[in-house]
């Protein structure tokens, strides 16, 4: 066996990731986690897991869910099989959002790293809508509803709604027309794409010298291999043991075969848009659909643009006082939510109190400004009481934003019950 030859075309193969050498602060694991490479490393682990799951699925209504419930009980290792998958997929959610996370709070958005904050962002959307393609495959009564749920946020989009909503299902409901496209893009279109585009996102890495490291004066370089390729390979290891185990002990969920005619009480949309069918509850449909997320995704694509006079790219936090004032956002962001969240349910009817104002202004406004005008008291005590700079206030919007999402998503998950009530 020619061992030699092997492992040099390994190192060709690592290299076309990797330069040969590599910063020796980069490496560090508290620098990025490793979050990437555990993204990839799921994306890898979804394609091949996929492509077996084709041979067994049938992409139709009447065969879908009796495939899967073959795949568990009938064909070898096959419950296995479906739940490395299942998993795979909701870890690459969980992982590349956390990746998202990690690059905006170390100050990796800016100036030439733009551009990959970009794609960076148009591979979660990617992520998100290719774990929802998948999500309707098993055809039972779980992903039917969450589909429908996701399909009929849509129609309340002003002008263009009803037409994302029967692009989407391809009719005007969820049927097999719905089934055959979430099929095609789930296991062709989107990871297409995503390959395609992590290809970039790769390439425009190694274009800025690799990670954003906290003194880009030391230049002091280590080699790829074994440094960094050992690393690699160990955290590798334990998500692949980690995976594993979760995949043996928990099944993929599995409820009743599709019925159109029966909703399960409560109906409930796929955990990562929780937060927004939470949303739906307490605002006006145009303000949680429309307005909310649009104005999130300007304050994503706007930030990297800004200018800032003590920017530290590669920083956690920008510095000790942005850490500090970060920890502080988590807090109010969590409380506030909450609160908000108790007074819209118990409280605040706006129909009701304000009978003869426009739904839009008593549910949507309103409610609205009950949560950004105190918020935006609380950005200005951290700028009047710790001379919170423009960088330190730009994260903790970003860190209240997140919050509160974080926080309605849970309460929509666990805490909503018959007629999505809330029970405390």
């Amino acid at each position: 066996m020619n061992t030699a030859g092997h492992s040099k075309a390994f190192t060709k193969l690592l290299l076309h990731l990797h330069p040969k050498r590599v910063n020796a602060q980069s490496i560090k694991f508290t620098r990025t986690f490793g979050l990437g490479g555990i993204s990839s490393l799921f994306f890898v682990i979804l394609f091949a897991s996929g492509m077996l799951l084709r041979f067994a699925y049938v992409p139709s209504v009447k065969g879908a869910y009796d495939s899967i419930v073959e795949l568990q009980n009938e064909i070898l290792f096959g419950q296995l099989l479906r739940n490395i998958h299942y998993w795979s997929g909701m870890g690459l959610v969980l992982v590349s959002f956390l990746h998202l996370i990690r690059v905006f709070y170390s100050q990796s958005i800016y100036h030439d790293r733009r551009k990959n904050w970009f794609y960076g962002l148009l591979l979660f959307f990617l992520v998100v809508f290719s774990n929802f393609t998948g999500y309707l495959l098993p055809w039972d009564q779980l992903s039917y509803w969450a589909v429908t749920i996701m399909a009929n946020m849509l129609t309340v989009i002003p002008f263009v709604g009803d037409f994302l909503a029967d692009m989407i299902r391809g009719s005007n409901e969820v049927s097999e027309t719905t089934l055959l496209r979430f099929y095609h893009f789930h296991t062709g279109l989107l990871p297409l794409l995503m390959v395609a585009f992590m290809s970039v996102h790769f390439w425009l890495i190694r274009k800025s010298k690799g990670v954003t490291v906290a003194n880009m004066e030391n230049r002091e370089t280590v080699p790829t291999s074994p440094h960094l390729l050992y690393k690699e390979m160990f955290v590798a290891l334990i998500v692949i043991i980690s995976l594993l185990v979760l995949s043996t002990l928990v099944n993929a969920p599995l409820q009743e075969k599709a019925n159109p005619l029966i909703s399960p009480n409560p109906s409930k949309a796929p955990w990562y848009f929780m937060g927004v069918q939470e949303l739906l509850l307490h605002l006006h449909p145009i303000f949680a659909i429309c307005v909310i997320p649009s104005a999130v995704i300007f304050f994503l694509i706007y930030t990297p643009y800004m200018k800032f006079s003590d920017l530290n790219v590669g920083v956690w936090f920008n510095s000790e006082k942005g850490k500090k004032l970060t920890i502080f956002s988590i807090i109010f962001g969590i409380l506030f939510t909450l609160s908000i969240t108790l007074f819209s349910e118990y409280w605040w009817n706006g129909t009701q109190l304000m009978p003869n104002v426009p739904s839009l202004i008593s549910t949507g406004l309103l409610l609205a400004l009950f949560y950004m005008i105190p918020a935006s008291v609380f950005l200005y005590f951290l700028k009047i009481k710790y001379q919170a700079s423009k960088i330190d206030l730009v994260m903790a919007c970003f860190t209240i934003i997140m919050m509160a999402y974080l926080v309605m998503t849970i309460v929509g998950t666990f805490f909503r019950g018959e007629g999505m009530s809330l029970f405390v």
